[in-house]
């Protein structure tokens, strides 16, 4: 596993659907973009809140950059385990990282990063607020 993995972070368990398959009847390239998604709401959700709140309060967390790294891939049936964490806390944006593994922890299918921008509901740049710093744990 990744050595210098943020804490806290949060593992989310996902099988593999039919639907989310190619041709090939391995994940589509762009479904891993949906799994950093799913872990990216449970990692905020396990801090305290529901990004459904932090939208309610004003604040949104538009994706600047995504990048994934294909590694192994993952097939349809299969439970894979994804894993995220903020690894960079700036004035008005945020990074959280993520890896993608399979089921026993054995084989590492992707890697990934989402950075995104901290705006207020118009879509206007903001410094983090106080309340979402807390939320977010410290980074070490």
């Amino acid at each position: 596993m990744h050595d210098q993995f943020p804490t806290p972070d949060i593992w989310l368990q996902h099988r593999i659907s039919y639907g989310e398959t190619d041709a090939m009847g391995v994940l589509y390239y762009a479904e891993y973009l949906h799994l950093f998604e799913r872990s990216r709401n449970t990692y905020i959700r396990a801090c305290g809140m529901s990004y459904a709140v932090v939208e309610e309060r004003g604040l949104r967390l538009p994706v600047r950059e995504a990048q994934c790294r294909y590694r192994a891939p993952a097939r349809y049936d299969e439970l894979v385990l994804i894993r995220a964490g903020i690894n960079e806390r700036r004035r008005a944006s945020l990074r959280f990282i993520y890896e993608i593994w399979n089921e026993d922890k054995t084989l590492l299918l992707a890697t990934g990063m989402t950075q995104h921008a901290i705006t207020n509901a118009q879509g206007h740049p903001v410094a983090m607020p106080d309340w979402f710093r807390e939320l977010t744990p410290r980074l070490a």
